[in-house]
């Protein structure tokens, strides 16, 4: 008997069929996202951060173009196992030599590489408009400006991303998340706090009046507590976005992790919000004190997110996708650790007897709970995961490393 079919045996004590986990896994997609690569600086800039966004660390190698982007998503790409889907910022937009057109008018063709990348993978692509880091961004703000030049600006660049996204769908057979955030705030107290919002509450609505397929554009509205530059208020909040998504029919709301105050945690808000939305989109990275974007780790809150969707039968309700940028270690480690990082919670949540543990608590049985809760986490759930690695072709150990080690001293060490 294999350490595998040990472990199976164990898990089957508990009610739950690992191979049929496994099967699911591998139709899960979940995006990956380029911004890692390079900082979230992109191609249409070369200004630094702005927007409440800040990345840390020098670590050399970072991607200077779309060419080692593109490459070092591939080196990624052959270290994880797993379904994927790309996820591009408006930044990254790709264009000829001596052309440039400014945000407001980007194209599809601009992001006909990316598309090329992704059906080489038969990936789909997720995209986001880049409300930030651009002159346009006037006194730290875009689609709540006052200054209606400068919102048109932005919804106009909003309208072009729902057709780019659109484009994304149809080229490559899956829908588009479209996410919409933005770090309009302010660094203190405000004087008027409503009227920005009504304001962003307008623009969106406007960009969102661009037509589109419903089946295969997904437009999401994402909240934050605060940004660098934008600690006492933000546009965005939970309570706006929320209410946004809810009050208009085919929007989402999107939580991302780190968008919240330290002692809220996402994993309870996922079956609140599946209560009421058909579908919702999750960013999943790993906020240490603040909105950090920590490389996502197998973490307790990681798990908790990832069990949550698995409980409430919600793997095709919710549209997983990274979101975090580390530039003070390597970035395709970083890359790597957090897609297999968010594979092993997923896993483990569908590893986990979930049905008994739900029939334990409608009884009342909490003491049981407790005891069989307890129990579950010695289980050898590193067996689970070797095999499924196995059968996705990849390492299951440290040893991908090797590869992030050879490719740093072969590709990256020679960028400068």
């Amino acid at each position: 008997m294999t350490r595998y079919e040990s472990a199976k045996q164990l898990y089957e004590k508990f009610g739950v069929d690992v191979e049929k986990a496994i099967r699911t896994l591998k139709e899960i997609p979940v995006s990956l996202h380029c911004w890692q690569g390079d900082d979230v600086i992109g191609f249409d800039h070369d200004g630094p951060l702005t927007g409440g966004i800040q990345t840390t660390g020098n670590y050399p190698g970072k991607a200077r173009n779309w060419q080692e982007l593109m490459q070092d998503m591939e080196k990624v790409i052959s270290l994880c196992p797993g379904k994927k889907k790309l996820n591009v910022h408006a930044c990254y937009a790709i264009f000829e030599e001596g052309e440039f057109v400014d945000r407001d008018k980007i194209e599809p063709k601009h992001f006909a590489k990316w598309v090329e990348l992704a059906k080489k993978y038969g990936m789909g692509i997720d995209f986001n408009p880049t409300f930030f880091s651009h002159p346009m961004c006037k006194d730290g703000l875009t689609l709540s400006s006052p200054d209606e030049e400068v919102r048109k600006f932005w919804i106009n660049h909003g309208k072009a991303c729902i057709r780019i996204s659109q484009y994304f769908a149809e080229e490559t057979g899956v829908p588009c998340v479209m996410n919409i955030w933005t770090g309009d705030g302010y660094k203190d107290i405000p004087a008027d706090r409503m009227g920005p919002r009504m304001r962003y509450k307008e623009s969106i609505e406007e960009i969102l009046a661009e037509p589109y397929d419903k089946s295969k554009v997904k437009p999401c509205v994402e909240s934050k507590v605060f940004g660098i530059g934008v600690e006492a208020y933000t546009t965005g909040s939970a309570e706006f976005s929320l209410s946004f998504a809810a009050m208009h029919d085919g929007c989402l709301p999107l939580m991302d992790n780190g968008h919240y105050h330290p002692t809220e945690v996402v994993s309870d808000k996922i079956p609140a919000l599946l209560c009421f939305f058909d579908e919702i989109a999750l960013h999943i990275t790993r906020p240490i004190r603040w909105d950090s974007d920590h490389v996502v780790i197998f973490d307790d809150e990681t798990k908790e997110m990832a069990k949550e969707i698995v409980r409430c039968d919600a793997l095709d309700r919710v549209y997983m996708a990274l979101d975090y940028f580390d530039a003070s270690i390597n970035r395709i480690s970083a890359w790597t650790v957090g897609f297999r990082s968010w594979q092993k919670a997923l896993l483990n949540a569908l590893v986990t007897p979930n049905a008994l543990l739900k029939q334990l608590q409608d009884e009342n049985s909490l003491t049981k709970l407790m005891v069989i809760s307890e129990e579950i986490k010695t289980l050898p759930f590193g067996d689970i995961w070797e095999h499924y690695c196995e059968t996705e072709g990849v390492p299951a150990d440290e040893s991908w490393f090797n590869e992030v080690e050879k490719y740093e001293k072969e590709v990256l060490s020679k960028r400068n």
